[in-house]
């Protein structure tokens, strides 16, 4: 029989420790083998909603190319850069990590075009929120276990994913999205608060990960050229560098070297700029930092500009790409649909998804109806579309 599980890296006071976490809704034994958060993890990895993420546009719609970012290869990316954060900050990468797999969970088929679609559809049943979807999926929609429904994560898994973008309860007149304020009857979050160190790291993780693939997506399908960002800060003269140091290499080498150094750049401004707050806060403990008036986990004023220079761009030169808004009006019009028939039909469900319906148009069957089409990969709702719009498709 092994021992007792101990962590194997010295973790900083401030850090997420496994003997601390405030543990799972639901009682079960510990691992001999693994800590609290690595067993979050696994059980994220080996969720039926972390597979669909292959499957699951990041920006271009999935059947466009098998080249692009998706969901997956995204939270993959994600979670490199926040593990390597944490673990140079020394907190608890296995959190660390299985925030940035869990944080994309809860989005919907075609990216944002698709949970744009049911925002709007939803707003009359409670709306639509990817994080608060994300909480669904991980406490009510995956169904592997025998004694519980969802993953039975830790406080601290669910608490990360919930404030992937802060402090919900910051502004008096705002009003928390129904999932999130449905779990917090059954569990509290303190919605109120940052969150720990590790989730502030993810969610600057995503934000790393997200423009420098975007760029080298868009890059690579033609949206832009390295010429277009010549005149984006720290972009610009990254790619000047690389050009000038390897002018006879391959030009998809060159795009991969200077992606990989703007990576650089920005993972290692995260890191000088969160050691600096956290050695003016000094903090003793997760929750010193947790109820810090700002996070801790961030850009130096430079990067933030430089961010912001950086998602200008992308919005402008990408984002609104004509080639974009068709697919992206492709994905809401193929949602739009989906919901609408479904919400007023819903036996042309799945047999075991009508089990858990309500009336036609109730607000039951809407939020069954924004379950079922957000849990779709963009295959299968084009799929799904085909069978239930064409006239000549088969019935299956």
């Amino acid at each position: 029989m092994p021992k007792a599980w101990i962590p194997s890296f010295k973790l900083a006071p401030y850090a997420s420790h496994e003997a601390a976490s405030r543990g799972r809704l639901y009682e079960e034994a510990e691992s001999a083998t693994r800590g609290c958060f690595q067993r979050d993890r696994d059980r994220i990895i080996h969720a039926a909603a972390f597979r669909r993420l292959a499957y699951k546009t990041q920006v271009f719609v999935n059947h466009e190319g098998d080249f692009f970012r998706t969901r997956l290869t995204h939270s993959l990316e994600v979670a490199q850069i926040a593990r390597s954060v944490c673990r140079y900050l020394s907190l608890n990468e296995d959190l660390g990590e299985a925030l940035a797999l869990a944080h994309d969970l809860g989005h919907p088929p075609f990216g944002h075009a698709g949970e744009d679609a049911l925002k709007e559809l939803m707003a009359p049943f409670g709306g639509f929120d990817h994080n608060a979807q994300s909480l669904r999926v991980i406490t009510k929609l995956e169904s592997r276990y025998a004694n519980w429904n969802g993953l039975n994560l830790t406080w601290e898994s669910l608490e990360g994913v919930v404030k992937h973008n802060g402090p919900l309860l910051s502004a008096i007149d705002r009003e928390l999205p129904r999932a999130i304020a449905e779990y917090a009857e059954i569990q509290d979050l303190e919605l109120h608060t940052h969150a720990g160190p590790e989730a502030q790291v993810a969610a600057m993780a995503d934000d790393i990960a997200y423009n420098n693939h975007d760029i080298d997506d868009g890059l690579r399908a033609g949206l832009f050229t390295v010429g277009d960002l010549a005149d984006v800060p720290l972009v610009g003269s990254i790619f000047a560098d690389v050009t000038k140091e390897f002018d006879d290499l391959d030009p998809s080498r060159r795009i991969h070297e200077a992606v990989r150094r703007l990576i650089g750049a920005m993972a290692d401004d995260l890191i000088a700029e969160t050691t600096q707050r956290i050695s003016d806060l000094a903090p003793s403990s997760a929750d010193d930092i947790r109820r810090h008036d700002r996070p801790v986990a961030g850009f130096s004023e430079a990067m933030r500009d430089h961010d912001a220079n950086i998602k200008k761009f992308l919005f402008a030169n990408m984002y609104r790409h004509y080639k974009l808004n068709r697919m992206t009006s492709k994905g809401r019009r193929v949602v739009r649909d989906l919901f609408v028939l479904l919400l007023a039909e819903p036996e042309c469900l799945p047999t075991e998804w009508q089990l858990d319906a309500g009336p036609p148009n109730s607000e039951q069957t809407a939020q069954l109806v924004a379950d079922y089409i957000g849990g779709m990969t963009d295959r299968f709702a084009l799929d799904e579309h085909h069978r239930l719009f064409n006239l000549h498709s088969k019935i299956s």
